[in-house]
């Protein structure tokens, strides 16, 4: 007997070759399956990304005052930070639209009809999210890191050419922050040709002379380097007087970058920084023990008493505060990425169920718990991990817990009906 719909046929005699139902029938379906959740999903991640990329460059424009030739520079750097956060909603929305398409269709009472069970509908869905989130975690833990430190390298050349482009117009450049100013007759080839330097360092007042300049940004270092040749001049306490053919002087190069915020680090470093600290932490923590041990020698017990955190103390907590930020770091990315798989473990058999062909209605229906439940419930175990609170091995797992327990209550009742 065959079964048809508008788009397959299926036979119910149709077996593989141990005798279970499906066989060829099975594996077309799968295929055919397969490539609508690819084909959907490609077509929604490209114009969600897009629309958030637009988004993340006018933010990144914003906050570092880049051109526009700066903001193209750093596009393809920003869509990898983009996908690991488009890629679980974009997919459950694809998982949506194909099986609610299919069931409205009546394409999966057929294929139970022929033998082929709905696990078996849902396993491309499964395949697909697994793949994703493997894929999630390589950009979370090695294309978002390198995405942010091109980033950071374009601000950086950024910086140098408004450097440059000050002394080839102004022949003057001031930084009162670190107390340095540079004047020149003249800026070709980005040497400067007359320079003279003038900087303060040790309470001391130094003016350098030089025929030329050359100045290198070190962006890993965070310095300006000036290289100078034939250079004349001092000053009272000079770290070198008279006249020499080379030389060269550092400054701090502000680049309002911060400390790298953990998720623009990679694992490798997440777990060098954590094994840093628990270092730290055993050496921190045996001078402290010699402090209380003088104290009680010396019979110091107002200070023994003082309820005031020792500097000791404070160092202590600011090393633990980071380490569990690293470790919390680590195991979100993990559960970040699974979120892809969970997220079609729930939409597949919920879609299936719905049996709608209107697939909004279902991203809608399914989406809004996990909106409301699982991304606050996230947020609430990152904090609580950071604060120590909770363990993140376990915690970080809680919001796909939620998802996937949701998620086998409707695959039972897709599986039974």
């Amino acid at each position: 007997q065959n079964v048809c719909t508008g788009t397959l046929q299926f036979s119910t005699d149709d077996r593989a070759s141990d005798g279970t139902p499906g066989g060829p029938s099975m594996k077309l379906l799968q295929r055919y399956i397969l490539g609508e959740l690819i084909r959907v999903f490609l077509l929604l991640v490209v114009i969600l990304t897009v629309m958030l990329v637009f988004v993340g460059l006018f933010r990144e424009g914003t906050e570092r005052g880049l051109g526009p030739m700066q903001i193209l520079q750093i596009t393809p750097y920003v869509v990898p930070s983009m996908l690991p956060f488009t890629i679980p909603a974009t997919l459950l929305l694809s998982v949506c639209v194909v099986y609610g398409r299919i069931s409205g269709d009546l394409e999966v009472i057929a294929a139970k009809a022929a033998g082929i069970s709905a696990m078996q509908l849902l396993m491309p869905a499964f395949l697909l999210g697994g793949s994703l989130a493997i894929s999630s975690f390589g950009l979370l833990n090695y294309a978002i890191p390198w995405g942010v430190s091109n980033i950071e390298r374009i601000v950086t050349q950024a910086l140098e050419e408004i450097f440059f482009d000050v002394l080839a117009t102004q022949h003057y450049f001031s930084n009162p922050n670190e107390g340095y100013t540079i004047t020149v007759r003249d800026v070709k080839n980005r040497t400067l040709l007359d320079a003279t330097i003038r900087y303060r360092r040790n309470n001391q007042q130094y003016t350098i002379r030089a025929e030329a300049a050359r100045i290198r940004f070190d962006l890993d270092e965070k310095q300006v380097l000036i290289h100078l040749q034939n250079v004349s001049g001092g000053g009272a306490g000079s770290e070198f007087s008279g006249e020499m053919k080379h030389s060269e002087l550092r400054f701090p190069l502000e680049l309002d970058l911060g400390k790298a915020a953990s998720r623009n680090l990679t694992m490798d470093t997440l777990q060098r920084e954590i094994r840093q600290a628990e270092i730290d932490q055993k050496r921190l923590i045996a001078e402290q023990n010699i402090e209380t041990t003088m104290l009680l020698f010396t019979g110091d017990f107002q200070l023994l008493a003082s309820p005031e955190p020792t500097p000791l103390e404070r160092q202590v907590k600011r090393i633990v505060n980071e380490e569990r930020k690293a470790r919390s770091e680590i195991h979100n990315r993990f559960s970040m990425s699974a979120s892809c798989w969970f997220f079609t473990f729930l939409g597949g058999p919920f879609a299936m169920l719905q049996a709608r062909r209107q697939f909004i209605t279902s991203f809608i229906l399914c989406f809004l718990p996990i909106l409301l439940v699982f991304y606050p419930t996230m947020f609430l175990m990152i904090n609580l991990c950071k604060t120590g609170t909770l363990q993140p091995w376990w915690a970080m797992w809680v919001p796909n817990l939620i998802v996937g327990t949701a998620g086998y209550v409707v695959l039972r009742k897709v599986v039974q009906h």
